[in-house]
């Protein structure tokens, strides 16, 4: 079975070209923890998760503590944003190199590349490499146990 066979064609993803406002909007309107970049193509040219931008809104200090299980909050801090300029940013100033497979990629090699990266979600793409699909953990594994069907139980 290939990933083509259990991914989500329905991706949403932002021009490479869009802002770190536009990107947060995107992120919020459809409820998404991955946001590919693609250029004019479609082709994929990087990607932002829900964490790069959530690291916007951290204090400076948080990189400087060693464990957080004194901080009961924040404080005032909690209800500061990012400024307009920072949000008006090109969102390439946070987009990190994609993690990606080729749609006829193995089920087997995607998931350990996901294992491997530490991802949760494997964007998919196109011999040309347009981006063509997402497949989650949770796909792939469905994927994987239901061809346990086939399996003849052992005999006793």
């Amino acid at each position: 079975m290939e990933i083509r066979d259990c991914m989500k064609h329905n991706v949403f993803s932002i021009s490479a070209t869009a802002t770190i406002r536009q990107a947060a909007g995107l992120v919020v309107e459809h409820h998404i923890g991955l946001l590919p970049l693609v250029d004019e193509l479609g082709k994929l040219v990087g990607v932002v998760k829900l964490g790069d931008l959530l690291l916007l809104e951290l204090p400076d200090f948080f990189n400087l503590l060693p464990d957080l299980d004194f901080v009961h909050d924040f404080g005032a801090v909690e209800t500061t944003r990012p400024a307009p300029e920072e949000l008006d940013r090109p969102i390439t100033t946070l987009a990190q190199p994609a993690t990606f497979v080729e749609e006829t990629c193995g089920l087997l090699r995607a998931y350990a590349l996901m294992l491997k990266h530490n991802l949760h979600d494997l964007l998919v793409i196109s011999e040309d490499g347009a981006l063509v699909g997402l497949a989650s953990r949770v796909d792939i594994g469905v994927a994987i146990l239901s061809a346990w069907k086939t399996v003849r139980p052992s005999k006793p």
